[in-house]
């Protein structure tokens, strides 16, 4: 698949920072130094990810770290992306738990201030960067499993729906759902094709024309989410549900996926650019600015 135009330069920049010894050539055909003892846990870090790898279980754990609410920043999106591709690329790694590390929240979506008062050529670069993470999630060998911690509006709904399997905090304060018409925007096909692979049509058009949040038992209710646990049960169910998922071979399991999600992808991939040129037309419309705006300076009264 494509790649985001700028992300070498921002690979290239991000600061990815070691938490503990790995072989220099992490990937597949890495192997331990002479004379070190094999690690039982890799990490790495970024400014807004943390990513700890378990070899013995070949699980690793995505933690989302940029508060207040780990908004899908351009930042957090390339940081997400390398993040991922790195875990793809290591033999030891079959399965992807991702959950938060800020208290109440998964992830809040696409950073508004991403979409406001910015150049086309910005509108351009975040859109391909968004398609990107969807693309790398999405279509993922690994098993992918969301640890839902807090709520997931609009683009955090989005990571949570591209995985294999949802788990969520059994918390009627916490809500998940693509509300982008509250915003006054309109979801992309993209979005539309994976919500309906979830929940079905029927459930899927009426939640994206109204723009509905649901809280956690009504998200369970309409298969939007897979279970509901207590917030202190989540991370030892997520690791239950895996390994049920990594008892099977990988092969099958890959191949099964594929069929299933092939043309989904395949459909984005085919009118990337295209989705782009409609993307920035939109946001960059007067009208959408205002609301986008509005919606902020609303934020900021309720902080204060």
């Amino acid at each position: 698949m494509a790649a985001v135009p700028t992300l070498a330069r921002r690979i290239a920049r991000s600061g990815v920072r070691p938490l503990c010894r790995w072989p220099l050539a992490w990937g597949r055909a890495a192997r331990q130094p002479p004379g070190l003892p094999l690690a039982p846990c890799r990490a790495f870090s970024n400014n807004k990810i943390l990513v700890e790898l378990d070899e013995s279980s070949g699980v690793a754990m995505m933690k989302f770290k940029s508060p207040p609410v780990n908004s899908l920043s351009l930042d957090f999106l390339t940081e997400f992306c390398i993040s991922l591709e790195k875990l793809e690329n290591d033999r030891a790694c079959r399965g992807v738990i991702f959950a938060s590390a800020v208290p109440r929240i998964f992830s809040s979506g696409l950073d508004i201030t991403e979409m406001s008062g910015k150049s086309m050529e910005h509108y351009a670069e975040f859109w391909r960067a968004v398609q990107e993470m969807w693309l790398r999630l999405y279509g993922s060998n690994m098993v992918t499993i969301a640890a839902v911690n807090g709520s997931s509006p609009a683009g955090g709904c989005l990571v949570a729906l591209s995985c294999d399997y949802r788990i969520m905090v059994e918390n009627p304060k916490f809500s998940i759902g693509l509300n982008e018409a509250q915003l006054g925007i309109v979801a992309p096909f993209w979005f539309k094709d994976t919500f309906v692979n979830v929940v079905g049509h029927r459930i899927a058009e009426r939640s994206l024309q109204l723009g509905s949040l649901y809280p956690a038992p009504e998200a369970l209710k309409f298969g939007l989410v897979d279970e509901l646990v207590p917030e202190e049960k989540l991370q030892e169910k997520a690791m239950a549900v895996m390994a049920q998922w990594l008892a099977l071979p990988d092969h099958a399991r890959q191949l099964t996926k594929s069929m299933m999600r092939k043309a989904v992808l395949d459909r984005l991939v085919a009118h990337r650019e295209e989705d782009v040129q409609n993307f920035v037309s939109f946001i960059s419309k007067e009208s959408i600015q205002k609301s986008l705006r509005m919606y902020m300076e609303m934020l900021k009264k309720k902080k204060s």
